[in-house]
């Protein structure tokens, strides 16, 4: 079947590729790929940013988010059925995405909600885990609450806004002019366009702020907290939480706390809290998630779409900052459908 896959780890460590069609193990559903939805992970695992903790063996498929029709279903699986449609952000270490075919662990595969088509779907599953995952699971945020979502018109900012504000949440958020509307139509509160002002300087008293930027950024996200409030980056630093989500060696725990020590100190000293969080693929949470897209709570945002054999134009478009809001999807219906 024709895949994308990393052949070795940095910028240009990516290509087309004929490899086998995966094979299917008891727990799997193998899945004919329609759409695979673009994000930062795929460069920062094709750029080998965690070769140290997720263990790939190269050559193999890139993608993190898929859309498509099962095709086959192991002895073992339960629920689904030959002609489903589904989607899903597979577990890491299996990722493969862009591809023909997936086989993904049933645990981590949802109907599609009924609402969005293929190509939408493939736009949901990681973003959409990953503001659960932070507002509901680690925040636990309550209507009243004051949040805030930097880069607010992006794929995981438009996700978090809207999740944010069903959960009954105050949103602030940072976007430029040209996406202002955008956000507020989302559901964003206060806006702050990052061009015209330092959000830092403007907003105080948050419950939580939730940082896809890091460095100089996420330091002044926790001058808006108020005591006792908490920031998470998707970007990092990583901290012991992430080791041990990953079941990795009490040493490696250390070294993130290292890596982070700065950070978590900065927060000592502001009477606020810092996390890091690297989403879990979790197809009961896709089920949770495609009732509140089915209800027109949430909808996806798409910048664009490009064709399967444009995978890695798609990949360099999001890489050099191009997307004006959303995400970017690939499409891989096979020809004549």
């Amino acid at each position: 079947m024709k895949a994308f896959v990393v052949e070795k780890y940095g910028k240009d460590g990516a290509r087309a590729a004929d490899v086998p069609e995966p094979t299917v193990g008891a727990r799997d559903v193998l899945v004919r790929v329609s759409a695979a939805g673009i994000n930062p992970l795929d460069k920062m695992v094709r750029n080998g940013e965690f070769k140290q903790i997720l263990k790939y063996k190269r050559p193999f498929v890139l993608g993190h988010d898929v859309a498509g029709v099962v095709t086959q279903v192991g002895s073992a699986v339960h629920g689904f059925k030959v002609g489903d449609e589904v989607y899903a952000r597979p577990r890491d270490l299996r990722v493969g995405g862009f591809a023909e075919f997936i086989a993904i662990d049933a645990d981590d595969v949802a109907p599609k909600p009924a609402s969005l088509s293929l190509e939408e779907a493939a736009a949901v599953p990681l973003v959409a885990l990953t503001a659960w995952q932070i507002l509901v699971e680690r925040a636990h945020v309550k209507p009243g609450q004051k949040v805030l979502v930097h880069a607010g018109a992006g794929g995981l900012g438009s996700t978090v806004i809207q999740l944010a504000k069903h959960l009954g949440a105050t949103v602030a958020t940072t976007a430029n002019t040209r996406s202002e509307e955008l956000v507020r139509s989302l559901g964003a509160d206060v806006v702050v366009d990052y061009t015209k002002e330092d959000f830092s300087k403007v907003l105080s008293g948050y419950d939580l702020v939730l940082d896809s930027l890091g460095g100089a950024n996420l330091e002044k996200s926790l001058t808006v907290l108020k005591p006792g409030g908490l920031a998470i980056s998707v970007v990092g630093p990583p901290d012991a939480g992430f080791a041990k989500q990953l079941g990795a060696p009490s040493v490696l725990g250390l070294v993130m706390n290292t890596l982070s020590r700065k950070i978590r100190k900065r927060a000592r000293a502001l009477g606020v809290r810092y996390e890091f969080l690297f989403m879990q693929a979790n197809g009961s949470q896709l089920r949770k998630l495609g009732a509140l897209y089915d209800s027109g709570k949430l909808r996806p945002v798409i910048d664009s779409t490009f064709p399967f054999d444009q995978t890695l134009e798609a990949m360099a478009y999001v890489e050099q900052g191009r997307t004006k809001a959303g995400k970017v999807v690939v499409s891989m219906v096979p020809d004549g459908e």
